[in-house]
């Protein structure tokens, strides 16, 4: 497993990704990768066999970023530092090999030498995702605030991780 920093290279597996799990996601074409890409302060990738199996994609406060979730972190942090996990994929046939941990510890690693105080990211209540619930809770994230999104259809958990 190797787990580095995503390039341009890596945008047509990143985007094979978040199609397949577009249901928890936003849709994503390259143009708004790349736009995403030279936002987001954190986008690293883990790497298997040459292929890429995950990735992970999160802005800090501030950021110029048009995503409603994003919006309701920067008004519940004011002027907090933060960063805000934007999507995070990995593989099917990849899940349940610590992958997720390992992104969430290095980004845990790069929020505190950045100076953030805290992670914030949300999850689907409505329609569930339990599996992603499950793994924040144990990763130490809370509950501060719930959101419904894309016109309704979808109910949002925001979640927040204070970082020691």
């Amino acid at each position: 497993m190797l787990l580095r920093d995503a390039t341009p290279q890596d945008f047509p597996a990143v985007l094979a990704l978040n199609l397949a799990f577009e249901q928890f996601l936003s849709p994503m074409n390259a143009a708004r990768l790349m736009r995403l890409h030279r936002q987001a302060q954190y986008h690293r990738v883990i790497e298997i066999d040459g292929q890429v199996a995950a990735f992970l994609l999160a802005f800090r406060e501030n950021a110029v970023y048009d995503s409603s979730n994003y919006h309701w972190f920067s008004h519940y942090f004011g002027v907090q530092p933060f960063v805000y996990i934007d999507r995070v994929v990995i593989a099917a046939q990849y899940q349940g090999r610590s992958f997720g941990k390992a992104l969430y510890e290095d980004l845990f690693a790069f929020a505190k030498q950045a100076g953030a105080q805290h992670v914030a990211c949300e999850y689907d209540i409505s329609p569930p995702n339990l599996w992603s619930e499950r793994f924040h809770a144990r990763m130490g994230f809370v509950n501060v605030g719930e959101q419904s999104v894309q016109g309704g259809a979808k109910q949002v958990s925001m979640q927040v991780a204070k970082l020691a």
